[in-house]
């Protein structure tokens, strides 16, 4: 069982919503779609479900052309941020409210809705409305409704963006244990880098209605193709600084330089792009071959555990995720330290050069 996507594009009159976009999707797989507001998520889904056909390409089911099949004649179920339930029926009635369009025969409906209602832990449930749940319980009726559709497509759009941090964390383990064993392709939209490597399976990077990078979850999250992609699996953005390579040495700027060892040792010399992530940088030296910078700090935020960091570098706007209070005068210059290994090479135009851990290494 496969779902492939052959060239497809989508414009909407002068706008184009999704660049030409080739990706194929295997059976029993966890595939998350990472990206920014308007990136392209829902507009993808949206393909691939047929509410909206492709302005070119094509959408290919088990290798048939379904392009231009109705979204009713799928075997498909999808699940929104916000809660789509029946406010009149009971969560009984809504979570069979698939089966009975389909005309399955009573006891099969019966057997199915309380199946995915004690997976879903609805059990004594069952006869309330919707409207007398909790927030979370109202969001799982939801997807109880997907799951006993046994559909070969399950797209979930930013499924728990409404719920608060508890009910999230629950979910983001439940959801692919409750539908593993059902052998359907499952894609998952979400904002948040965390989120995609809770869930694991494979991620698509998406930035401005283009895929830039597609397969195994740690894989892109270690190994982005390119700035693009390492910018959008970052939480804050991933922070850049202008470098270059002369002989042996890397030189970061106001004095800063180290020793080109391991990989870098090969490239040429030349302007590249250095890009580390906001938790690598620290406000103690932990490493004794960290760098040192100067940067000065814009503005603090403190979330309780940890600090947001924003400082300038340069021109170049970081941000620093510290642990501990650190509330600190807007304005004045602060020493910050960053270990080489956790740094990325990038080309100027964006390409990967050296990966990080691997730039440094001896």
């Amino acid at each position: 069982m496969t779902l492939a996507l052959e060239a497809v594009t989508r414009t909407v009159g002068a706008l184009t919503h999704i660049h030409p976009t080739t990706i194929a999707l295997q059976r029993g797989t966890m595939n998350v779609l990472l990206g920014p507001t308007l990136s392209g998520k829902t507009s993808l889904m949206r393909l691939m479900a047929g509410l909206d056909r492709p302005t070119s390409g094509r959408v290919l089911w088990e290798g048939k052309d379904v392009t231009a099949k109705r979204v009713q004649d799928r075997g498909i179920a999808m699940v929104y941020q916000q809660f789509i339930n029946y406010p009149s029926m009971s969560v009984y009635e809504n979570i069979a409210s698939p089966l009975r369009l389909a005309r399955l025969k009573a006891d099969e409906i019966d057997r199915r809705v309380r199946e995915a209602a004690e997976l879903m832990k609805l059990g004594a449930m069952l006869e309330r409305k919707p409207l007398e749940l909790s927030g979370g319980q109202q969001q799982r009726c939801a997807l109880a409704r997907a799951l006993v559709k046994n559909a070969g497509l399950v797209l979930l759009d930013e499924p728990l963006a409404n719920l608060d941090y508890k009910l999230r964390e629950e979910l983001r383990v439940e959801i692919p244990k409750i539908f593993e064993a059902s052998g359907a392709i499952f894609v998952y939209a979400t904002t948040e880098p965390e989120e995609a490597l809770l869930l694991g399976g494979n991620t698509a990077t998406l930035w401005e209605g283009r895929i830039t990078q597609f397969g195994p979850t740690p894989e892109v999250y270690r190994r982005p193709v390119d700035a693009t992609t390492a910018r959008v699996f970052s939480d804050p953005p991933m922070n850049f600084l202008k470098i270059a390579k002369t002989g042996n040495r890397l030189l970061f700027g106001g004095g800063q330089s180290v020793a080109a060892a391991g990989k870098l040792k090969e490239i040429a010399d030349g302007r590249y792009v250095a890009g580390f992530r906001p938790n690598h940088l620290e406000v103690i030296r932990h490493t004794a071959g960290a760098m040192t910078f100067t940067p000065t700090i814009d503005v603090t935020e403190i979330t309780g555990s940890e600090t947001f960091l924003h400082l300038e570098h340069h021109g170049e706007k970081w941000v620093g995720v510290v642990h501990g209070v650190h509330d600190l005068e807007h304005g004045r210059q602060l020493e910050v330290f960053l270990d080489p290994s956790h740094v990325y090479v990038f080309a100027e135009d964006g390409r990967l050069v050296v990966p990080a851990a691997y730039a440094m290494a001896a």
